[in-house]
């Protein structure tokens, strides 16, 4: 297949690369420079700009364009980027993709279980509620975005939890870490949807091909809480992971980015992406993080 890629130089979009070319699909990308050969094609989202016969020879699409949700702290500016960033991107892709003389069959659109917002207690699937937050209000947006795609284009809306990679969400983890200075963050009883970054990419190169549909949790297949995925991060450094940081002192130095990213208790299953045949290579939070820093 041909598919066309926004986001491809980004930590999951490098990755889906590497995995798409070695499965023997051809990707070009979308940049927002002047484009260097036929891999590339120029887009804008800030003006919404982007050419239809882009999508001439293309079979899908996946758009992993979005702001950093870990940049902090969220001012009031970066907020609006934040969701601005995601909902603009989407709605080119989608506008372009209408008005293109032959649509590609797949449009796989990034998203995250941040829709779901703080849920103790509860097992979140597909079809759970919305919760009511900033970030719930972002995947809301950035989904609706993503369903404007013209008739006949199979949309995924990729819901995906802490990615384990050297360079994602926990990057600013691992030298507190390797200092000894690791423990629990809050309570750490909250449970963290994670999936490893190969199986990130493995599942979106699975979902090139399926016939699901609609949103899909990209999340690990065993669950795992805030303090198991830093004793794993301990253990596999092998450093001590005794110093816990309270609650209050987190949302006192981050505010809603500390209640939403680290102290969410977010129990989300995969059972929908397992069903279709999907197999985590990374089925526990300790196999992944031992992958992440090998």
């Amino acid at each position: 297949m041909r598919v066309l890629v926004s986001g491809a130089s980004g930590l999951v979009g490098t990755e889906v690369r590497r995995q798409l070319q070695a499965a023997g699909h051809s990707v070009v990308r979308l940049v927002r420079r002047p484009a260097h050969g036929p891999g590339e094609v120029r887009w804008d989202p800030a003006t919404l700009s982007l050419d239809p016969t882009a999508f001439d020879g293309i079979d899908a699409v996946l758009n992993l364009s979005g702001a950093s949700i870990g940049r902090l702290p969220w001012t009031k500016a970066y907020r609006r980027e934040i969701m601005e960033s995601r909902v603009q991107a989407t709605r080119t892709l989608t506008d372009a993709m209408r008005r293109a003389a032959t649509p590609p069959a797949v449009l796989l659109n990034a998203s995250a279980v941040g829709v779901y917002g703080n849920r103790p207690g509860e097992e979140l699937t597909e079809e759970s509620a919305p919760g009511t937050d900033f970030l719930a209000t972002v995947v809301t947006a950035w989904e609706a975005e993503a369903q404007l795609a013209p008739e006949g284009t199979r949309v995924v809306m990729l819901r995906t939890g802490l990615v384990l990679a050297k360079g994602g969400a926990l990057k600013p983890l691992l030298p507190i870490v390797k200092l000894g200075l690791g423990g629990p963050l809050g309570r750490g009883s909250q449970n963290w949807p994670w999936v490893s970054l190969h199986d990130e990419a493995a599942a979106i190169v699975h979902l090139l091909t399926s016939e699901l549909s609609g949103p899909v949790n990209l999340t690990g297949p065993t669950p795992a809480t805030a303090i198991d995925v830093i004793r794993a991060v301990a253990a596999a450094l092998r450093r001590p992971c005794i110093i816990p940081v309270p609650e209050f002192v987190l949302t006192l130095a981050l505010q809603d980015a500390a209640r939403q990213l680290l102290l969410a208790d977010q129990r989300v299953s995969s059972a929908k992406l397992q069903a279709d045949g999907f197999t985590f290579t990374h089925r526990t939070a300790a196999e992944a993080v031992t992958w992440m820093l090998r």
